[in-house]
């Protein structure tokens, strides 16, 4: 019998009987549950606001033999049954994870992995997932709180317990976990998670919210994160059980030997500024370290996969040394930014175009401009809604240097380009202003910086070349870390580089305007920051930010005041909403005759707002014109363009509309003398004519030669001869229908 080799997860910790514990944070009740589902797993726990309930599992295990890296997994999915909903498209079964699903993933995974030690390298897998979704509490927030308690449940060796909470701002008030409908109200949109002394991660977005009030959100959200780790060990202890110590890290006693022959010589070509050139001048040290440690290399392979891992802890001591004694790779100092520069209308077929370019991050930034249907469509347990603003992240391999097969957005991708887009959302125009459908593309090019805040800064840019009237430009940079816990020395570090974001603490990305801030992300590699950090990182923050904004503006001052000429031109028009039916005609045939007349694309809302678009204005403005017509109805005195459909003798029969005509008696096609009507007009021609009357019937009375008047137009018909004595409605054949002394007899067919 072959032996089982799956591998086995850690005993189950979680209880076997139900333990809960609850806490009001904010006003809201907060409920931890452990021990009724789920009792396979490491550790599970149950968290509950509202109506809402996240179900939230971990399972640790032995790590491969080999591994150089902490095998971390985190994983969040929305069963959308938790809503009482069916998946939408064909295959009613949850797919692929969706774009919130993977932030959320993200926002979980972004603060608990700097919290476990260096050296711990056994699997963890955390999968969360609502249960119940009440629609207005989400669920993205608490699992993060769910994902730290069942670590500690897991007896993980974290330095938990963590806790993250929601805060908004409505009406300059603070509200925690607020609901749908409070977020709708609100000016503020922050996520922070904090351990028990330090905050771990930051996300968060406003309305040009000033540095002041911002760092005034994060303190508060950090007090309310304290209650909450405070419920988990009420949870910890409920269920009689301790917290794991995690061990602490240490420098590798090999690391320790490189730091005498090898110190001075790595601290010399990490001065080194060009990127590539500097990777490979460190190779060369690398080389003499294994030469020096591993004399018999050739035969000793795990000896030089031992020298390896420990220069890369000796490369870090170095760089964070030199950073601290005031010392940059590219010999900068920790204020300043790498040069910048920008392009726009690169493109000629784009709506908008721009390149931005920090030192080696270079981002090529594409705006398009599109109508109502290119709106993205959002469904998960939340109810539907459309995004007319949207933007899309792409960094192929080649933009590090690398050889990778090309694959679809990773979590990366969409984490950084949803940042982006959350950034610059505030000061795009509202659809009222800009009936438009936004599309912004950024395709990252080079890579040694901050890539999301170079989109931000490029969006910008894009944006205004494509003549969107934005409200303000918006800027980004990226402030890195480097400190010692023991002296409590710290350098902040302006517009940080590769090895200062890989060997660094921290990635803190602030975007804003002149005004205030609109976007902010933290990412820490240490156990979190301090007040003071924070404070003085919004500050330098702002400072790089308007020198950028400078930058940017001499490039473009404002937007366009004119559309790219490839831009799709768009007219929005109100119609009664009774008079849908009427636009749209007996299955699409009235609504398509007008496409397929004007050349324009018609969209129609339930409010009754009409939004056509035409690569020319002048299409667009002629099914303006007519639906206005069509709806408004016939109006006595107007005068259209209608087309001849029928020809009688006694006159012709003009549609001034799609399925509304006239007659035009033959009396009303000339002052002058008209014998047939044929001698005027054919089936097909267009003509022009002015509603005369409309009778009670709804009949409409039409004239050729009353248009032609108020136009302008010259009428060189000969007059009409002497009338015969007798003739005429009194004479023989009185109310004669083809003469022009009487009023013709209506066809019955028509009226």
């Amino acid at each position: 019998m072959k032996a089982d080799k799956r591998k086995m997860s850690s005993a189950p910790t979680t209880p076997r009987k139900p333990v809960s514990v609850s806490r009001t944070v904010g006003g809201k009740l907060i409920t931890l549950e452990t021990g009724k589902l789920a009792k396979q797993a490491s550790g599970a726990v149950v968290v509950r606001i509202g109506d809402t309930m996240s179900l939230v599992a971990t399972v640790t295990a032995k790590g491969r033999e080999g591994l150089d890296f902490f095998p971390l997994t985190v994983d969040y999915r929305e069963k959308v049954y938790s809503a009482g909903k069916f998946p939408g498209g064909y295959i009613k079964r949850e797919g692929r994870p969706s774009t919130k699903e993977i932030l959320t993933a993200r926002l979980i995974d972004r603060p608990i992995r700097p919290l476990f030690p260096a050296s711990y390298r056994d699997e963890v897998q955390i999968q969360a997932s609502p249960i119940s979704a009440d629609r207005q509490n989400d669920s993205d927030v608490i699992s993060l709180i769910g994902a730290s308690a069942s670590l500690l449940l897991a007896q993980a060796p974290f330095h938990g317990p963590l806790s993250g909470v929601r805060l908004a701002r409505i009406n300059g008030e603070f509200v925690v976990f607020p609901t749908v409908k409070e977020m709708a109200e609100s000016d503020l949109d922050l996520v922070v998670a904090s351990t028990r002394t330090k905050v771990a991660m930051i996300e968060g977005f406003g309305k040009e919210l000033p540095e002041a009030e911002m760092l005034e959100a994060i303190l508060l959200a950090h007090q309310y994160n304290q209650e909450l780790n405070a419920l988990q060990d009420d949870l910890l202890a409920a269920c009689g059980m301790t917290q794991a110590v995690p061990a602490p890290d240490e420098l590798p006693p090999l690391a320790i030997q490189m730091v005498g022959p090898f110190g001075a010589e790595l601290r010399q070509v990490k001065q080194i500024i060009g990127k590539h050139e500097r990777y490979a001048a460190v190779d060369v040290v690398q080389k003499k370290a294994i030469a020096a440690l591993v004399p018999d290399a050739e035969t000793n392979p795990a000896g030089v996969t031992e020298v390896k891992k420990a220069f890369h802890a000796f490369e870090e001591h170095v760089v964070r040394t030199m950073i601290l004694d005031g010392y940059r790779s590219d010999g900068r100092g920790p204020k300043d930014i790498r040069p910048i520069s920008c392009e726009v209308s690169l493109l000629p077929c784009t709506h908008g175009s721009s390149l931005f370019q920090r030192g080696e991050t270079q981002a090529l930034v594409t705006t398009v401009l599109g109508t109502s249907s290119d709106e993205q469509k959002i469904d998960g347990v939340f109810d539907e809604y459309a995004k007319r603003f949207y933007l899309d992240y792409n960094m192929p391999s080649f933009a590090v240097g690398e050889a990778r097969p090309i694959r679809g957005p990773g979590r990366r991708e969409i984490g950084h380009g949803m940042l982006a887009e959350r950034s610059v959302a505030p000061i795009i125009p509202s659809k009222e202003d800009f009936p438009y459908t936004i599309r912004v593309i950024s395709d990252i090019l080079e890579s040694n910086g901050s890539s999301s805040m170079a989109s931000v800064c490029g969006a910008t840019l894009s944006l205004m070349d494509a003549g969107v009237p934005i409200s303000d430009p918006v800027g980004g940079i990226s402030i890195g870390l480097v400190s010692d816990e023991k002296s409590g020395r710290f350098v902040l570090l302006t517009d940080i580089i590769g090895d200062e974001d890989h060997y660094g603490e921290m990635d803190f990305k602030v975007a804003g305007t002149q005004r205030g801030i609109t976007g902010i992300q933290l990412d820490v590699k240490n156990h979190g920051l301090t007040e003071e950090i924070i404070r003085d990182t919004l500050a330098q923050a702002r400072e790089a930010r308007m020198e950028i904004l400078r930058t940017m503006l001499r490039t473009i001052k404002r937007p366009r005041e004119e559309l790219s000429g490839k831009a799709p031109r768009l007219i929005q028009v109100q119609i009664n909403p009774d008079k849908i039916g009427l636009l749209i005609g007996p299955g699409g045939k009235t609504i398509r005759r007008l496409e397929e007349e004007t050349g324009a694309k018609i969209e129609v809302e339930s409010s009754g707002l009409v939004t056509l678009s035409s690569p020319e204005a002048a299409a667009a403005e002629d099914a303006r014109d007519r639906i206005q017509a069509l709806t408004v109805g016939v109006q006595v005195g107007k005068i259209y363009e209608g087309k001849v459909i029928a020809i009688k003798d006694f006159g012709a029969f003009v549609e001034i509309m799609p399925g509304k005509d006239g007659l035009v008696h033959i009396s009303e096609l000339s002052d002058g003398y008209v014998s047939s009507v044929n001698e005027i007009c054919r089936m097909g021609d267009t003509m022009l004519v002015k509603v005369v009357a409309v009778d009670e019937q709804d009949r409409v009375k039409l004239s050729r030669k009353a248009a032609m008047a108020e136009r302008g137009i010259p009428d060189d018909r000969p007059p009409a001869p002497p009338r015969a004595p007798g003739s005429g409605p009194s004479g023989p054949g009185g109310g004669g229908g083809s003469d022009r002394g009487g009023p013709p007899r209506r066809p019955r067919e028509r009226y």
